[in-house]
């Protein structure tokens, strides 16, 4: 009997192809670390086997019998060091697509990221085709994405059947690790003093899921297709969460050197902070990107954005009902002030300089 393996299987995108898997009818084992959380794995038929992607040994013994792998495990987190981002997500992955390759699989898929692409110029969008040019950025995530992207395609010009997937910042439901949904819970908390002049694709998980499938099943070996939806400024974000939530969106929005003095003074405070120098760097790039490649080549048709938003608003909703902020609540009275302050210099700044 054929076997798929899916690694990081209680991640939030792991979780979802799993379900999919299932779903379409396939004998499914999944890796989980002894420390994982499985709870979006409950009442899931699958395989689960004690496997981290760094014990080569473990992930040789989950390839056995395997004709066809999906890779998801990785770490995401912008909060966690250059060291063990490159761990993880660039020795984790030549780990697994070495055994994948020497227990000959079939087809595989790498989940990659859009950060491996690396940002668009400043109101454009980006494809697969742009040279990766992020590095000046000095953000480890990005970096090491990008460094593990260039292992798997030696691999597959060794011989592997691997194709790339890059999604989009993803939304929906299973985030619970808060990784990519973080922005949205920090948003029902009233907890984004400021923000900076950025822009984001968001795509969400299900949709990521079925794009997966359609890669193993449509994709070419060796080349990577970006799994995204709608681009949004952070400015149109937070109007729309706060259209959706009934909260209201941050009030100050500071030049990036003004919000990176006030990031590293809140930094110097005592307990975890609000936002990081990395967090706050990354988002003030411009991650929007274009999905045509997936649409045409693989049949990719991602759903409604808002419905992707409603749906990470309510699993938070659901899960931390005593911690979120009710509809109606408005931002602390000080940082209104000063949003409004600011918004004022920003329009006598212009009528003068116009």
């Amino acid at each position: 009997m054929s076997v798929t393996l899916v690694t990081g299987g209680t991640g939030m995108i792991g979780s979802h192809v799993v379900r999919a898997l299932v779903a379409r009818g396939d004998t499914v084992r999944t890796t989980v670390r002894g420390r994982s959380r499985t709870d979006n794995l409950i009442g899931v038929d699958a395989q689960q086997v004690e496997c981290d992607i760094l014990d080569r040994r473990q992930v040789r013994r989950a390839m056995r019998g395997v004709d066809r792998v999906f890779h998801c495990a990785g770490l995401t987190s912008l909060r966690a060091s250059a060291d063990l981002q490159f761990q993880v997500n660039v020795h984790g992955t030549r780990i697994v697509m070495e055994e994948a390759l020497k227990a000959g699989a079939e087809r595989v898929v790498h989940t990659s990221s859009f950060a491996a692409i690396g940002p668009a110029e400043r109101g454009s969008t980006a494809d697969e085709d742009q040279m990766f040019r992020a590095g000046r950025f000095g953000l480890a995530y990005v970096n090491a994405k990008h460094e593990a992207e260039m292992i798997v395609l030696q691999l597959a010009a060794a011989g592997l059947p691997v194709v790339i997937v890059n999604p989009a910042h993803v939304m929906g439901r299973g985030d619970l690790y808060r990784s990519s949904t973080e922005i949205v819970r920090r948003f029902l908390r009233c907890e984004i003093p400021a923000y900076v002049d950025g822009a984001i694709c968001l795509v969400d998980v299900e949709d990521v899921a079925a794009g997966i499938l359609l890669a193993e099943e449509k994709g070419n070996v060796g080349e990577r297709y970006i799994l995204g939806n709608r681009n949004y400024t952070l400015d149109r974000l937070f109007a729309e969460l706060g259209r959706i939530s009934g909260i209201e969106p941050p009030a100050v929005k500071l030049p990036l050197p003004a919000a990176m003095a006030l990031v590293r003074g809140l930094g110097a405070l005592p307990g975890r902070p609000a936002i990081t120098p990395a967090e706050l760097q990354a988002s003030a790039l411009w991650w929007t990107f274009r999905s045509n490649k997936a649409r045409r080549d693989l049949g990719f048709k991602p759903g409604h954005h808002e419905d992707s938003l409603e749906r990470t608003i309510a699993w938070y909703r659901e899960r931390e009902p005593l911690r979120l902020r009710s509809p109606g609540a408005r931002q602390p009275l000080p940082l209104r002030t000063s949003g409004f302050t600011l918004q004022q210099v920003e329009r006598f700044v212009s009528m003068f300089a116009g």
